[in-house]
């Protein structure tokens, strides 16, 4: 269908053409002294037909792109396309005009001319029918490379989002495993919050964005089943303003940061550990901080960022092609990840 389309919508402009060469024409053949009776048909039969020509050499362009070398050819054919069409042209005209021996004398006097203009009319047509194939072409291929890339690029996202999701659910069934026989109330209140936790990310698609408060219900589903783990030595302190709760970010991005957060200030510890998650907004971007304290002794933190920081940042450069969206910091034995999310991103679809 939108072949057939195509193709209307090019005969229509080649009509247009020739109406509008057609009055251009007795406007030129006015001064002659004919009358308009004759120059209007002269010309409405001699553009028609150099309409239909072109249009049947210019399909021929939507499958067939020359090169330069074989532009000379296309200039050849368009100069016997334009003969033979002038010379159908005079036999019409003497059948239709057979009394006007005056204006059909006139005619016969201006065939060369006609012919040299029909050649340049039909190369001017030939060579907008090219631009306009070949730019519908390179639209096409755009399209493609797009769509392909979207593609890739939503390969990546879930399957970095894959890669996470394994290892908070082992270390899971392994706590529920220990706890079942010595705390199995507890194993069971951590089997219904980790089927709650996974079902909401189940539901969620990576490119989708949410609200900062919608993710901070879904972050305490996360921390309620550590809490099951870690009991009183985990304390976490959430402080977000009213403005940062209703700001979006990507789906699920919170959880792996306070997961390394965890991961660094408690694993190697034996007291109690505060990790503080902190969001605000300044300048068109939701800013979230997550610090953690870690002993230099005990917990070397990694130079740069964890594998769950990693993808986190890849992720955000999938999604916002940026590279400095999220930042690490360690000082006075705290270690700050600051990510920053633009709030005015119109290339990212909100799919809830």
């Amino acid at each position: 269908m939108q072949g057939v389309a195509s193709q209307v919508r090019l005969m229509l402009l080649y009509l247009g053409w020739a109406l509008l060469w057609s009055v251009v024409q007795v406007a030129v053949l006015w001064p002659t002294g004919f009358s308009r009776t004759l120059t209007a048909v002269d010309a409405l039969l001699f553009n028609l037909l150099l309409a239909v020509g072109g249009y049947a050499m210019g399909t021929g362009l939507r499958y067939y792109q020359p090169s330069a070398r074989q532009g000379a050819f296309l200039l050849g054919w368009s100069l016997g396309l334009a003969g033979i069409c002038t010379l159908l042209f005079d036999l019409l005209l003497g059948q239709f005009l057979s009394g006007a021996t005056d204006y059909l004398a006139f005619v016969d006097d201006t065939l060369p001319i006609r012919i040299a203009f029909g050649w340049l009319m039909l190369l001017l047509m030939l060579l907008l029918t090219w631009l306009w194939f070949y730019t519908r072409e390179l639209q096409e291929t755009e399209k493609r490379k797009a769509a392909t890339e979207k593609l890739a690029r939503e390969a990546e996202l879930y399957n970095l989002r894959q890669q996470l999701q394994p290892h908070f659910l082992f270390n899971s069934l392994n706590s529920i495993s220990a706890l079942a026989g010595s705390r199995p109330e507890q194993a069971r209140t951590m089997v219904q919050q980790l089927s709650d936790f996974l079902r909401g990310t189940l539901r969620k698609d990576n490119n989708q964005l949410v609200p900062l408060a919608e993710e901070l219900k879904q972050l305490q589903l996360y921390l309620d089943i550590e809490k099951v783990r870690f009991g009183h030595r985990l304390q976490v302190e959430v402080e977000a303003t009213e403005e940062s709760q209703r700001m979006k970010l990507p789906v699920l991005l919170l959880q792996p940061v306070v997961e390394n957060a965890i991961k660094y200030g408690l694993y190697d510890t034996v007291g109690e550990t505060a990790i503080k998650v902190k969001a605000t907004t300044e300048d068109g971007y939701l800013t979230i901080t997550t610090q953690n304290p870690y002993d230099p002794a005990t917990s070397q933190p990694r130079k740069g960022t964890g594998f769950g920081l990693d993808s986190i940042q890849r992720r955000l450069y999938l999604l916002y092609a940026r590279q400095d969206l999220l930042r690490t910091s360690q000082q006075d034995h705290q270690f700050t990840t600051t990510i920053k999310i633009p709030q005015h991103y119109e290339k990212m679809p909100d799919n809830r």
